[in-house]
């Protein structure tokens, strides 16, 4: 199963990212959970890790929570 990086599900925003994750520190953090969060859901996924549903729900919708407001913050 394929890992969502940033660069990959926001393609159009591959210069701006890269630009905010070296400028802004709060884009940074942002940047820094999505991926801590990816790599969770991706070991849960794959089996390498086992998780109760409920937890790898909760997870889940963390990781979209933040990819959302990621975008928001992308479209200033």
């Amino acid at each position: 199963m394929e890992r969502h990086n940033l660069q990959s599900e926001f393609p159009e925003f591959q210069e701006k990212i890269h630009q905010l994750k070296v400028e802004d520190t709060h884009f940074r953090k942002l940047f820094d959970e999505y991926h801590k969060l990816d790599l969770e859901v991706h070991k849960i996924n794959t089996g390498e890790e086992v998780a109760i549903d409920e937890f790898a729900h909760t997870l889940k919708a963390k990781l979209l929570h933040l990819k959302d407001e990621i975008y928001s913050y992308l479209n200033k």
